[in-house]
Order: structure tokens, then sequence, then C-alpha cells
């Protein structure tokens, strides 16, 4: 018998984001093997059993915080789409996309391990991002943005800029080429 999942206390949910913002920190910045769990659970200011009871193994921490980035850079869009006018909201969320690879291309090693031992980490990321990318073309419609452009076309593009300046040295050559981006998505008279 299953049972529905519980929601987590709040000193709970506080100990899993801060063990989740840990485990982001150290395996985009070291080599995976050189992480330890007791260093993330350390990190994080919680015991390693605290660890083990949000995340059971290794790899199931590892895909938790991809997911968790993943869910963070889309659930963006209301609230940019709420801010700002539809064009700058695009602009906006095409800057968390490049951090959001940043952090991505950090963990690739952490993402291997989680692949090899039979993990999905990616099974629903470009849905998810290309839902993201359509919601603001279609409110950017209104605000001149070309209608005839496909939402995985402009995921491509990004992940382009990305690879090629997504680098935190070339953030401003990145910022450039995101400017070009959204100029070449306005409607042309």
């Amino acid at each position: 018998m299953t049972h529905p999942e519980r929601p987590l206390r709040a000193d709970a949910r506080r100990n899993r984001e801060r063990l989740l913002e840990a485990a982001l920190k150290a395996f985009s910045t070291e080599a995976t093997a050189d992480v330890t769990l007791e260093r993330v659970a350390r990190d994080a200011g919680v015991g390693i059993g605290t660890l083990y009871r949000h995340f059971p193994t290794r790899e199931a921490l590892i895909e938790e915080v991809y997911r968790t980035e993943l869910a963070r850079l889309c659930d963006a869009v209301p609230r940019l789409l709420a801010q700002l006018p539809p064009v700058g909201a695009l602009r906006a969320w095409m800057d968390g996309y490049i951090d959001y690879m940043a952090a991505k291309h950090g963990l690739a090693e952490a993402l291997r391990t989680v692949i090899a031992a039979g993990g999905q980490p990616f099974a629903h990321s470009r849905d998810l991002l290309v839902g993201a990318i359509s919601r603001l073309l279609e409110a950017g419609a209104a605000d001149g943005l070309r209608t005839d452009v496909a939402p995985l076309d402009v995921l491509v593009a990004l992940s382009g800029i990305s690879l090629a300046a997504g680098e935190p040295a070339r953030r401003d050559q990145a910022g450039r080429l995101l400017d070009l981006l959204v100029d070449g998505l306005r409607a042309r008279p």
C-alpha cells in the first residue's frame, strides 16, 4: 500500500533546501569523486542522518539538485511575466537559463554518475524548457515578438549561446548574444 507523500515540516524543508544548495555548490565546483556526502551535510549545517533521510543515495541527491535547478528556472516564468513587460521577462529568463546551464555544466560529471546508475535526470527537461519558452513567446506576441518562431529553436539557440559564452568570464559576451537573439525575435514590418 502506498501512502501519499506528506508535506515536509518547515524545519525539514529548510534542511532539504540547505542540503540542495550545499550539494549544488560542491558538485558544480569540484570533481564528483572529491565531494563527500559528509561534507555536503556539514556545509548545509545538518547531520549525515538528515541528508540520508532526504536523499537515500548520492545519485538521488545529485538528481534532485539538477531537477530543483530546472524547476527554479521554469517556475520563474509567471513571476517574471508579472513583474516585467513580456520582452523583458523573456530576456531576464534567458539570463537565468545561462546561469542554469553553467550550473548544469558544473554538474555534468556528477550527472554522468546518475545516468551510469540507471537514473534519467534529463527525462522531462526539454519538455519543461520548451513549455517555459512557449509561455514567454506567447506573452511576447502582444509585445512585438514574432509568432512564427518555434520554442525549440529558441532553446537550441540558447544552448548554443551557453556553449559558446556560458562561462562566468564570458558573461558579458553571453549578454550581448542574448540581446541579439531577442532582437531577432522581434517582428519586423
